[in-house]
């Protein structure tokens, strides 16, 4: 499986990068983890909602020409559907089993994402109610995705 992450803006910290670093690595057994960044547009204070738009549709049109027509996509998104990690093994599963090797996750900037990215997605997940920083979600996104392999395969890890 080829698992790539796109993400919205630079991984700064470094706490950050070691835990995903540690993760991308773990799961080099299970499948091909790439993670693909696209700069962030730049944002002064107190914007209008016309510009909250234009800027999430700037970096929605450079996040669209990452993605090949094949690729499954799933973003990152407050209103997604929220899953156990038991249940995002198994979608992760079924996808496998009907040969969609391709999987695009998608990380939003401080934004969000732009409806085009909403439109071309084949699923919308939220892990939680509550907002994250994206940098953070790199972390959670990749341990549960390795979380999800590792109950797929009946190893130890998960409890």
């Amino acid at each position: 499986m080829n698992i790539t992450i796109l993400t919205v803006g630079k991984l700064k910290e470094k706490y950050l990068k070691q835990g995903i670093e540690e993760y991308v690595k773990r799961l080099t057994p299970y499948a091909k983890v790439s993670i693909i960044e696209i700069p962030d547009q730049p944002a002064p204070e107190n914007l209008s909602p016309a510009d909250i738009t234009a800027i999430k549709d700037e970096e929605g049109k450079k996040l669209l020409a990452k993605l090949s027509p094949d690729t499954y996509v799933i973003s990152l998104a407050i209103l997604g559907k929220q899953l156990t990690s038991e249940q995002l093994a198994k979608e992760l599963d079924q996808l496998a089993t009907y040969g969609r090797s391709k999987i695009a996750f998608i990380i939003g900037g401080s934004n969000g994402l732009s409806d085009e990215i909403l439109k071309r997605s084949d699923m919308q997940l939220s892990f939680s109610k509550m907002t994250f920083p994206h940098q953070l979600m790199r972390l959670i996104l990749v341990e549960q995705v390795y979380r999800a392999f590792k109950i797929n395969r009946g190893e130890t890890y998960h409890k």
